[in-house]
């Protein structure tokens, strides 16, 4: 359909490879989904042991309402949300940040250093209530049996939360952290969204890479290199984290 196209063999891959911009958007993806991986594996758990403890059932239904909402969100609508809660002339975090002492407003989205954290955070912000549902499910269905048995050894809430609730919590915590994994280096929405032409250079990732690339400049084929390269390093790294974590042993 595009005309006689001649076999290049690895050239596409060779170019990406070769590439500086492509290794300066590979540390970025790092980076932002390492740390997006971390928060998103940490937080989700502590609020739901936080939401355990919770003795109101009204309270508790209505937080878990609330948390988990913004999934529901497209990335389009929590990027505008977190732009305007974060401009620096009327965003309400800078105002409240103004009216504890600080001098002059920051501008987190015009700052190489804490766009991608801004990324990080948002990306949590947006996944953590629905990570959490998965947790207190889980937690609903560990045997009372053993919480009882806890106490009866003179077991307090911390020391049930530690030897029970956790242990009975690995097996959920290996399908969350696995099915985490496999967007690490596919992340794009929040980016997409969030980058501008003053943080484009640290919040850069490979797929806005592919992007750029394939869409703005229509070079298909370095575009299809790149993306292949992405699918092979997550096919490998899903590989590793299961062997480390033992995945199939549940």
């Amino acid at each position: 359909m595009i005309g006689d196209r001649p076999f290049i063999g690895f050239d596409n891959y060779s170019f990406v490879l070769n590439d500086s911009n492509f290794w300066k958007v590979f540390w970025n993806t790092i980076f932002i989904g390492g740390g997006t991986l971390l928060f998103q594996f940490v937080m989700p758990i502590l609020l739901a042991l936080s939401l355990n403890e919770v003795f109101s059932t009204g309270f508790k239904k209505f937080t878990q309402m609330a948390v988990y909402i913004p999934h529901l969100f497209s990335w389009v609508v929590v990027g505008g949300m977190w732009i305007l809660l974060l401009s620096p002339d009327t965003g309400i975090v800078n105002q409240i940040l103004m009216a504890f002492g600080m001098e002059k407003p920051i501008t987190f989205l015009a700052s190489q250093d804490k766009a991608p954290w801004v990324i990080i955070f948002a990306s949590t912000w947006k996944e953590m209530g629905y990570t959490c549902i998965l947790y207190l499910a889980a937690v609903v269905g560990i045997n009372p049996s053993l919480y009882e048995a806890a106490k009866i050894d003179g077991a307090n809430r911390w020391h049930q939360v530690r030897y029970v609730t956790l242990p009975q919590l690995v097996s959920t915590m290996k399908v969350v952290f696995m099915l985490n994994i496999l967007s690490v280096l596919r992340l794009f929405d929040p980016v997409f969204v969030l980058r501008n032409g003053a943080n484009a250079s640290t919040v850069d990732v490979i797929m806005m890479y592919t992007y750029q690339k394939g869409i703005m400049e229509f070079s298909v084929a370095k575009a299809t290199a790149a993306g292949f390269i992405v699918v092979i390093s997550t096919l490998l790294l899903t590989l590793i984290v299961r062997k480390v974590t033992n995945y199939d042993e549940g």
